[in-house]
């Protein structure tokens, strides 16, 4: 079974490479899963409700749920496993990013020793205001860390920790043409090493 995790600040277009790998995979017969966090579980809308919010308390409730709509999706995992030939997880470990800048390196760690971590780590990238751009077309509620200064704040810490791990970092800003054959290519890579 091969698990890839797709990752990035909101708006960078995390489900939109998700379906391409999917697409990759299902055109060679094979079976595909997504699971997006949060997700469309009870937990996941708690999360994403209190992600609406405002506030430390919402941003805690929003981080609880979102953290046990992950340990769901793990619980899953196994039985997954014997279904699908390829498993694609959109947020997982860059949530802490989330957290204070202090805490962001401590959370990344203490759940990277945690949880299993796939060899496949995708980081997608785009500056702040191409992510607000699409976030505003997408005329869905913002939610708390979506405006300019929000994003800004927590694709630094993102980078920073993409950098400390062994994430592949794909610039989401080029055409779609050139992101897709770089992401072919790193799916090749991937697939003749591990």
């Amino acid at each position: 079974m091969r698990w890839i995790v797709v990752d990035g600040i909101d708006g960078s277009g995390k489900s939109t490479v998700a379906l391409w790998i999917k697409n990759h995979y299902s055109s060679r017969g094979e079976r595909v899963l997504i699971r997006i966090h949060p997700s469309n579980s009870w937990l996941g809308r708690k999360s994403r409700k209190a992600l609406e919010g405002n506030g430390k308390v919402m941003g805690l409730i929003a981080t609880t749920f979102f953290i046990l709509d992950v340990l769901r999706s793990l619980k899953c995992l196994k039985k997954d496993r014997k279904k699908y030939d390829t498993i694609i997880f959109v947020r997982y470990l860059m949530a802490t990013a989330y957290l204070p800048k202090k805490l962001a390196p401590k959370g990344y760690d203490f759940f990277s020793k945690l949880l299993p971590i796939p060899p496949r780590l995708l980081l997608v990238d785009v500056d702040p205001e191409t992510a607000n751009q699409r976030i505003h077309e997408r005329g869905e509620s913002k939610e708390m860390f979506e405006d300019v200064a929000s994003l800004n704040k927590v694709r630094e810490k993102i980078l920073f920790l993409a950098l400390r791990g062994q994430w592949r970092i794909i610039d989401n800003t080029r055409s779609e043409e050139c992101v897709k054959n770089t992401l072919t290519l790193t799916l090749e890579e991937w697939d003749s090493v591990f």
